[in-house]
Parts: C-alpha cells; structure tokens; sequence
C-alpha cells in the first residue's frame, strides 16, 4: 500500500550499522538518487541557516499560528528544534553542525520547514518544524516492534454490580475514560499494511507514537565527523549548544477548545488536571494516549496507591480515635498526674551539673498524649500494616498485568526497548564484540579490568562518602540534643513567662521539635547536593543503556535517601533512651556529652513529633516546589510576550516557553512517593495517622503533578514501560524491613510489653491490675551515690534520694544498682513477642501472596485470545496470498504442497 501519495519506492529507511554505531541510510532508486537536493524530495525544506523555505506561494496569513500544522495546513508538527545565530568563535562550526544534521534529516525522511528569525517573537530564535510522513512512520513502526490495531476486540466485559451505580459520582464521562475502541493489535508489518486498520492513515498512528519515531531518528542522525569519530544524536547538538531545545508539541491550549483535528490536551486538563476534579478517577488511557506507557503507569501506580492508602488511613484513624477517647482511662497517665503519686516522685536530673531535680507530675500532659499512640491498638495496627503492604503489593501486580493487556505491553520487553545503546555510551565505543546469544557484533567500550575496577570504586566510594557525610550530620543533631537540653531546661525553669505552657511544652519536647526542625532542614539541602552528585557519577560509569542508566542511579538515590530520611527516625526508635546507663555510671557520646534519655512515658511520642516533621514537612515543601517553581519561571518568560496577539506568539513559541520535563523527571517522583511509602510503613506503628497524611497529600499530589504536566511543561516524549521497574523491588524491600521494624517498635520504643508483663506477673491488685506500674517501673538512686561530674549545682528540694526509669535494685541491697529480674523477663518477652509478630506476619503475608494470582484469569483468556486471533488472521492472509499466487501464475509442484501446508497450520492453529 503507498504511502501519502508519495512513490513507494522513492525513500526507504532501514537501520544499519557503520563504524560503530548506528546510522539512518537512505536507499533509493538509481532516478532519484541523483536528484538535486532542492528537488522534489526535498522542496519546502530549509537545509542551511541563510536559506530558507521555498514555500513563498503558500500564504502563511491564511492559518493561525496556533496551529500545529505546517504552512501548507496539512502536515502535522511531529518534532521541534528552536536554535539561534551564535556570533562567538563556534558560530561556523554550529552552522555547519546544524547544515550537516538538517540535510541528514532529509535523507532519513522526514519533511522540514523552518520559521526565520523575523517570524519569531523576539526576533532572535529559528525554528526548525519536523513532519514524518507514513513512509517514515509505516518503517520504524516495525523497526520498533510497534503493535497497531488489528481487530476489534470480542470479549467483551458487560458485567455490572451495584457499586458502579453507587459510585457514579466519581466516575469520568465513558468518551474520556475510554478515547477508542478496544482491539487485537500485532506487532507492524510494513509489508502486510492490510491487515491493519489503516483506513484513516492520519488517526492510525497516534501523536505521542509519531513524536517517539521522530525521536528515534533524532538520537541516531549524524552530523558530521570530529577529532576523526562520526558525531551524531540531537542531545549532543543540545549539549553543545548547536540548537537550544528539542520538543514535541502540545495538540493545543489547555484552556480552550481550537479548531485543531485533535484537542486532548484540553480534555486532560478540563477533566484531570483541575484540583476541583480531586475526586474523580483518572483518565488513564487518555494519559497513556497522550503522553505514551511510561507516564502513564506511573499514574496508574500512584492512583492505585493513593486508593489503597484509603483503607489503611481509616483503619489508622479508628486506632488513633480509640487511644484519644481511652486517654483518660490510663491508669499509667493517671498516676503520673496524681499530686499524690507523680508529684511526690521525684525524678533524677536529666543533663549533668545545670539540670534540677524534677516531679514526675511535670510530664502529665505528654503522658496523656502519649497514650493516644501507646496502646493496644498500636499492636493491632502494625500487625493490619504487614498485612495491608502485601495486599497493595499483589493487588498493584494484577492491576498491571491487566493494564499490560490493555495497553499492548504482554510480549514488550524492558530490553527491547532499550536494545539501542545509549549515544552517551555509543560514542565512547571503540570496537566490537560478538554477543554469545545473538552471535552479533556489538558495540562495546574497550577498558581493561583494572580500569573498570578503579572507575567502580571511585564511584562507590563517592557514595559511601556523602553516607557518611549523613551519618556525621545525624551525630551533629544528636550533639545539637544533648547539649541544648540543658539549656531549654535552665530557660523554663527560670522564665515566669513559660511558666502557664510548662506542662505542655517541656524540655524534651522543646528539645525534640527543634533537633527535628533542624534535621529536616539538614535533610533538604543534602538531597539538592547529592542529586546531582549521583547524576555525575553516573554519567561516568557510562551504563550501556537507558534502562541500566536508570537502574543505578536509582540504586543510588534510594540508598542516599533512605539513610538521609530514616536515619533521624531510627535513632529516635531504636537509640535513644537505650544505652543510658544509671546515675552512677552515665554512658557518654565522645566522653563528653551524656547520652539522652526517654521521658518517663517512653520514647514513643518523640518518634511520632520526628516522623510528624520530617514527613509532613517533606510532602508540604515537595508540593510547593512542584507547583510554584515551574509556574514562576514560566511567568517570567512570558512577560515579554504577555500583550502579544496570537499571530505573532505562535505554538512553537508558546510552548518553548515552557519547562522541560527532562528524563529524571518521573524519577523524582517515583522517589518522592516511595520515601513516602517507607515513612508510613517502617514507623507506621508509632503514627496510626500516618497513611491519613499521605492520602491528603496523594490526592493532592496527583493534581499537582497532572497540572504542571498539562500546562507547565513541554509534551515529553513518548515512551513505553510495563512495569514501574525497579521500584518494585524495592517496595517489596522496604514491605520485608517494615515487619522487622515495627516489631522493634511496640518491643522496645513503646511500653507495650513492659506493661503486659507487669500486668501478668507482678500486678499486686486485682481490681486495678495496672495500678503500681509507674512506681515498679521506675528505679531508687541515693543522691549521695552521683559522680563528681553528674552531681546537680543546686539541690534547692534538699532532695536525699530520685527515681529514674529503670529496672535495678535499690541501694542499700546486696545487688545494688545491678538489673532485677524483672528486667530480664521484660526482656525475654520482647524477644518472644518480635519472633511470634515476624513469624505470623510473614506466613500471613507468603500465604496471602501465595493466594492472590499475579495475573487475573480473564486477562489470561484474552491474551491467549489476541494470540490466537492473530496467528489465524496471519496464516489466513499467507493462504489468500499463494491462492492468488497460484491463481494468477503455473507455479510447480512445489507451490501446491506449500499450500497445503499452509492450510495446515491454520487447521492446527484453529485447534490449538
């Protein structure tokens, strides 16, 4: 079938390889090989930077230029390049950069018309507009392994239950929740065009997939040869400042409806990007459509997540609400506020020298709310927690296995897709190497082994560097602690004016919002550092293909950020409060700071304020930054043409203008969200609130991500995935180490198991089994007993003896200050209960695994469906070829058995 009126044998593109790296060659027929290159091939085409267009009989006045269609209002703008006249010393060398890549362009296919400077806003910039035409298309489609539609899809799927009527509220219109018909597809054959639905060529290939074709032939063109290598790919004309930018464009405004063949751009944002829309569901095959697989699973993830998160946040409301209306009912809180309890202990110093003696009743209030988040529902929720992340985990695979079926992506390999090289690494190749599975020369960089190793270890050790780097700010903070307690105790006890919000606002409490304030702080300006840190070392291990790129440098990012983010929490979790010692033998950090110990309530509520601040803080700043930095650049650059009339500010421009969304783009987020996904999984059972925080911000951070992306960035190339990759991965990691952890917590963060202990086996009331459990949790200390170095400076309550919070025996007893047994069985019971949670969580979690299918039994059905379909349909094209083979022509003999057999492999295939 020709292609666009063109002869079919004028241009054909095939990829070869020369030289090391891949070329786009040009065949063609010995009458228009020597064709003049401002002939017919080539008229309208601008190939130089003084000469351009020779389309002066096509009246430019006659379209607007918010069009995204050439001049002549037929060709459709599949790519853009924008460059301007450089006057510098490479001015020449640029030129001719550009003459040679355009020209090359030419010879590869694509049609171009180039805007002059005078057309331009500010009267500086070119812009090289780039149209493929079907030849092109209809070549790389199969080059690719692109499947297109086939035949409409018969499985229907009619089914309805009550819950789709009751959620008509969140439901988008079926015209764009759906943009078109369901078909079988197959992988292209230029040469059985036939067989697909090719009857409206312009609406066969999609936008999105003809911005990714014209992509492809982008990186791969040449332009010229330098220092004796072949240089060619748009990237490092991009990088050596031979054109500005490289874009694809939007298909039209986003906030109004033009006259455009195509308008989904303005569907998007009318029903998804609006934050009045938070409500609905997305639109995800019209995301996919418009911005190719790669986005549009990331959407899908962060949807289904965000649905997910529901359950979990109900479930984590319920737990806080019940600790909230059972805080007055703690006996343990109760006795710490008793005047004739709490305020006649007298607890130890906190800090050495300049802290006092202190009652025990001054740490009410944090008692109380302590107990809104240490109780037995802490236990209940982190068991639900390990159960919830494998239910997301299962569920989120079946909804991609169903996604792949619907989006093409069964037979679509990752590697396939990146089977061509990155040009970083393809222009550091120097020779070629046979692959032992394809038994193919491949390029290959040549390094010897002692040279790889270094170039690792460099890399690595640059890495271990800024881990370390947090490790000592996280030390730094914990110093920060221990030596600004002393200070906020000595200020509240002497400032009359703190005196009405003693009770609520407390040393510790001071201490530990600041530390996480500063941490948080600390947290921020590390990630701005490293990011790019990380990028650079990448970039110089040189991975051979995307999808290796992305690979590392994720590992990478999530490793620098797991140690940045967590670490604060982990101390707060697991260190702090632990290695005290007792007042006469104190532990020091460096031998110089005392290290902190918990309030008397445990340590729990600490751990909620640090996971509050880091996690809050993070999701408010990431959404700010999001939202108003690209908004602000966008608004800076536009103030100049802000009062110009549309036909002087065209779409090129309009959308130059705008940001990019670079290749790290949907890496960042995918970081963003799993660091969140870490936060309310890893601590969840000291926050029950937790998923209740993430759910508001995914809700907002899907229409903040889906607004920047319709209206304040350029349309990003289309690319495929079918998979969220290695954050799978790590997710099921991070689901693993979050049993492990919140185990941890309720044993040796919260006073959980301290508190069933005593009720069990040193209760001594039966009417009140808890009452006492203050008094037996706390430990007698002779003040005469403190070191030099610990003793308080002023002991104005003439105080003989304190309780601190421990379990050891009294002074005066023949093991003084040595630990109790009660101590040891508070000990074997944490033991016990961290081995019983893991190993009932983990069977649950592998049974439940075990239970749910990957892959839905209806998705299987129509994959062996479309298989099927498409062999016959294949086989039955191949049988009515030969019949009018044979029709037509006496083959031999010969002819007739491969008929027959032919109609065999139908035969087989019908029955298969």
């Amino acid at each position: 079938m020709s292609g666009s009126g063109q002869r079919e044998d004028e241009t054909l593109i095939e990829m070869t390889v020369t030289d090391d790296i891949s070329v786009l060659t040009d065949f063609r027929t010995p009458d228009s090989a020597g064709e003049d290159i401002n002939g017919s091939l080539l008229d309208n085409n601008s190939i130089t930077d003084s000469e351009l267009p020779g389309n002066s009989e096509i009246d430019k006045h006659a379209q607007s230029k918010d069009s995204v269609f050439f001049w002549d209002g037929s060709r459709r703008i599949d790519f853009v390049l924008s460059y301007t006249e450089d006057t510098g010393k490479d001015a020449e060398k640029k030129a001719e950069r550009r003459r040679e890549f355009e020209l090359n362009l030419q010879k590869s296919g694509l049609e171009l018309e180039t805007e002059d400077k005078k057309e331009s806003e500010n009267g500086k910039t070119y812009f090289v507009k780039i149209h493929a035409p079907w030849e092109v298309l209809t070549t790389y489609a199969e080059v690719l392994n692109l499947k297109m539609p086939l035949k409409a899809d018969d499985l229907k799927d009619d089914s309805e239950n009550i819950l789709s009527h009751v959620l008509k509220l969140f439901k988008l219109p079926q015209e764009v929740m759906y943009p078109e018909p369901d078909y079988f597809t197959a992988p292209f054959r230029k040469d059985k065009q036939e067989l697909f639905r090719t009857e409206e060529r312009e609406k066969f290939f999609t936008p999105s997939t003809r911005n990714r074709i014209v992509y492809y032939i982008l990186s791969r063109c040449h332009y010229g040869e330098e220092e004796g290598k072949k240089k060619f790919g748009i990237k490092r004309l991009l990088t050596n400042g031979s054109y500005l930018d490289a874009y694809p464009l939007h298909d039209c405004q986003y906030w109004k409806k033009t006259d455009e063949r195509n308008c989904e751009r303005y569907t998007l944002y009318t029903h998804w990007a609006k934050f009045t829309r938070f409500y609905k569901e997305q639109p995800l095959d019209l995301i996919r459509k418009y911005y190719g697989e790669k986005i549009g699973i990331y959407f899908a993830w962060l949807g289904f997540y965000t649905e997910m998160l529901f359950y979990a946040a109900v479930v984590g409301f319920f737990c806080f609400l019940y600790g909230w209306i059972t805080m007055d009912d703690s006996i343990s809180s109760k006795e710490i506020c008793d005047p004739n309890i709490g305020g006649q202990i007298i607890m130890c110093p906190l800090c050495d020298k300049r802290c006092e003696f202190w009652r025990l009743n001054s740490t009410c209030e944090p008692s109380q709310y302590s107990h809104m988040f240490d109780n037995v529902a802490t236990l209940f929720f982190a068991i639900f927690m390990g159960i919830w992340v494998t239910l997301f985990l299962e569920f989120w695979k079946r909804r991609q296995a169903r996604l792949e079926y619907e989006w093409d992506l069964v037979d679509f390999e990752e590697e396939q897709q990146q089977l061509q090289l990155r040009p970083e690494y393809e222009s550091k190749c120097t020779e070629k190497k046979k692959n032992p599975v394809t038994q193919e020369n491949e390029l290959v960089i040549k390094q010897t082994a002692c040279n790889f190793l270094a170039k690792m270890f460099w890399c690595w050790m640059s890495v271990l560097f800024w881990i370390a780097l947090i490790i000592a700010s996280i030390i730094a903070i914990i110093v920060y602690r221990l030596w600004v307690y002393a200070a906020f105790a000595s200020i509240m006890d002497n400032n009359l004016a703190l005196k009405p919000v003693s009770n609520l606002l407390t040393p510790q409490l001071a201490t530990s919002v600041t530390a996480s304030v500063l941490n948080f702080v600390t947290i921020m300006i590390l990630n701005f550092l490293y990011e790019r840190v990380a990028i650079w070392i990448t970039d110089m291990e040189i991975p051979r293909t995307h999808l290796e790129y992305e690979n590392r440098l994720t590992m990478k990012m999530f490793l620098f950020q797991f140690v940045n983010y967590y670490s604060s929490c982990f101390y707060v979790a697991f260190f702090k409060g632990k290695f005290v010692g007792y007042p006469a033998d104190y532990s020091y950090l460096f031998g110089k700071w005392r290290n902190e110990e918990c309030d008397p309530a445990g340590c729990l509520i600490e751990l909620t304020t640090q996971l509050t601040i880091v996690m809050a803080g993070k999701q408010i700043w990431g959404n700010i930054q999001e939202a108003f930095v690209p908004w602000t650049w966008n608004w800076l650059k536009r103030r100049k043409a802000r009062n110009h009339p549309q036909n002087l500010y065209s779409r090129w421009e309009h959308d130059g203008d705008l940001q990019t969304f670079g290749g790290l783009g949907l890496f960042n987020e995918y970081l963003e969200m799993v660091v969140q996904f870490g936060f309310i999984t890893l601590f969840v059972a000291s926050f029950p609130l937790a998923p209740l925080l993430a759910l508001l911000n995914n809700i907002l951070e899907i229409r903040v991500d889906s607004w920047k992306l319709t209206t304040q960035f350029k349309r990003p190339v289309a690319a495929k995935a079918h998979s969220i990759g290695v954050w799978q991965e790590i997710l099921n990691g991070i689901a693993i180490l979050s049993v492990v952890t919140n185990a941890f917590i309720v044993a040796f963060t919260s006073d959980m198991i301290p508190r069933l202990v005593y009720y069990y086996a040193y209760s001594q009331d039966e009417g009140t089994p808890m009452s006492g459990y203050i008094g037996s949790s706390l430990s007698v200390f002779n003040v005469s007993d403190f070191k030099e170095q610990s003793m308080p400076m002023e002991n104005d309550m003439n105080v003989i003896s304190c309780r601190y919070r421990d379990y050891r025996y009294p002074p005066g007893h023949e093991k003084e200050y040595q630990v109790t047994m009660q101590y040891w069985h508070i000990l074997a019971a944490k033991m016990a209960f961290i081995i019983i949670m893991e190993h009932v969580v983990f069977l649950v979690k592998f049974f439940v695994a075990w239970l749910i299918p990957d892959v839905p039994s209806e998705v299987k059905a129509r994959v062996k469906r479309e298989k099927f379909l498409t062999q016959k349909i294949l086989h039955e094209y191949e049988l009515e070829k030969l019949k009018q083979k044979l029709c037509n022509k006496n083959e031999p003999l010969s002819n007739d058995k491969e008929f027959i057999a032919t109609k065999g492999k139908v035969a087989l295939s019908a029955a298969m």
